[in-house]
């Protein structure tokens, strides 16, 4: 499927047009990083990279896009004419889809000339921080409930169809079973979930009759909406009178509690099912969910089997947005070589970490994260392979200091490894080896492992130590003291 490369903010084009007529076009390496944990949480799940990379390798200019950008009279027409040819042709290194990933360090690095990279900037951010963004709040929401059930009803409250389709795929990736889009199950795979409504029940002379007649259709996926009148008097006893006919069948059945004291009908329903021998019927509960909603009943034993989770888990509930941001890294000069860039800020945590980057995972021996760290790497001038500047190795100590460059560092020997979570994920414009959706589900479960329980706490969280090696903040500080000295 194209993808119009319109899709990008519009500063993006009128500054490529602006270097199209300097004529600068050099190799430009840029870095999407963000600076601050949604929900106050101790980390993210970096989610979208797979949907970015297919954005990207189809990347063009319809005729219709050139048409409405001539029509706009600001471009000359040389440059029209390089964008209706445009393609993608650089590389790109990210992190593993599905990873746990902290602040400040680069999720996405972009390497290409500078005006390929500037255009595609919009779509990146656009695609990644709202698929980061979901994928964590699902994941709060699947920690809560114990790593339970989790579904995603989310569809009817989303932002606009895109934002429906892209929630759904991230808030699997991020813990979900399947969703109640149909249309994310077919394209993306995910198991599509769904029961009944009120109004199926409210449509016929009775609520027993609505039963019986869903029991009749679906007898292997029956689930009873039971609180359309009333939960405990009526819903309940008309779901074990029509589910026992199932259960005599071999098969079984489930409710659904929709409204109400979730917690105290939660119990009551378990108690009614238990005393009339269905111990095996689960009990599904929707209404407006949240994670802290969740973990209350879920450490007050509510005897609850599935969670429907809609509107607070594909909108992003409380946090709006996500902060990632696109930066430029390093240039190539008017010699040929790569030369680190940094934008300075008055806020040191607005001032970036310059030069060509790798993130390593510092584990302990019993595979436990301990800190990310950046290093610089130093790139050849041919083409954009790199050569690891920092190398780091089991068995050594070295000092990692605070990426705001300040005084702020420890000292720690490697007992574990030191991974490289930057890896090569597109070369020229095509895309490298492609993971499934259900793998990179799998290295989110994973990544959360390995993760202290410190560090996911809804409330109050433990920092997670994401550092720069010597050799970087010494960088850094050099090319503070060059600007400072200009001024």
């Amino acid at each position: 499927m194209e993808h119009s490369a319109l899709f990008t903010d519009f500063y993006s084009l009128t500054m490529a047009h602006g270097y199209w007529k300097k004529n600068i076009n050099h190799r430009a390496v840029f870095e999407m990083f963000f600076r601050r944990q949604p929900f106050g949480n101790g980390f993210t799940i970096f989610a979208g990279l797979e949907t970015f990379l297919e954005n990207l390798r189809n990347f063009r200019y319809s005729a219709d896009d050139i048409t409405y950008l001539r029509g706009l009279k600001i471009f000359d027409e040389a440059f029209i004419d390089y964008l209706s040819k445009f393609r993608f042709t650089g590389s790109v290194y990210a992190i593993d889809e599905g990873s746990v990933v902290f602040p400040h360090e680069p999720l996405i690095r972009v390497d290409g000339n500078i005006i390929e990279c500037q255009i595609i900037e919009g779509m990146l951010l656009n695609t990644v921080n709202f698929q980061s963004l979901i994928a964590t709040k699902t994941a709060r929401v699947w920690l809560a409930s114990g790593k339970g059930q989790v579904m995603e009803f989310g569809l009817r409250r989303a932002q606009g169809p895109d934002g429906a389709m892209s929630a759904s795929r991230a808030a699997f990736i991020g813990g979900a079973s399947g969703t109640s889009n149909t249309l994310a199950g077919k394209v993306y795979g995910i198991p599509a979930l769904g029961t009944m409504a009120h109004a199926w029940v409210m449509a016929f002379p009775s609520e027993e009759e609505a039963f019986r007649a869903y029991a009749d259709i679906y007898p292997d996926k029956t689930i009873f909406l039971i609180d359309t009148y009333d939960t405990l008097k009526s819903g309940i006893l008309n779901a074990i009178k029509v589910g026992r006919k199932l259960v005599e069948q071999g098969k079984n059945f489930g409710v659904r509690l929709d409204s109400g004291d979730i917690h105290y009908l939660s119990v009551e329903v378990r108690k009614i099912l238990d005393a009339a021998g269905l111990p095996n019927v689960a009990i599904t509960v929707s209404n407006d969910l949240d994670e802290s909603i969740i973990q209350t009943l879920t450490n007050a034993g509510a005897p609850i089997n599935s969670w429907g989770v809609g509107t607070q888990m594909v909108t992003g509930g409380t946090e709006a947005a996500f902060t990632g941001v696109y930066k430029l890294a390093a240039r190539e000069d008017s010699t040929g070589k790569l030369v680190p860039a940094i934008k300075f800020s008055d806020n040191p945590e607005k001032t970036t970490n310059p030069g060509v980057k790798q993130v390593w995972r510092i584990k302990d021996q019993n595979g436990m994260a301990v800190a990310d760290v950046l290093s610089l790497e130093q790139t050849s001038g041919a083409g954009p392979e790199p050569l690891s500047q920092d190398i780091l190795e089991k068995g050594k100590r070295y000092s990692f200091w605070h990426p705001a460059a300040d005084y702020r560092h420890f000292y720690h020997e490697i007992s574990g490894s030191a991974e490289c979570l930057l890896k090569l994920r597109m070369r020229s414009g095509e895309i490298k080896d492609r993971p499934s959706l259900a793998g990179i589900k799998a290295h989110v479960t994973e990544d959360l492992d390995s993760l202290d329980n410190s560090y996911k706490r809804l409330l109050n969280p433990h920092v997670y130590k994401v550092s720069v090696t010597a050799r970087l903040r010494d960088l850094k500080l050099e090319l503070i003291k060059n600007y400072l000295g200009d001024l």
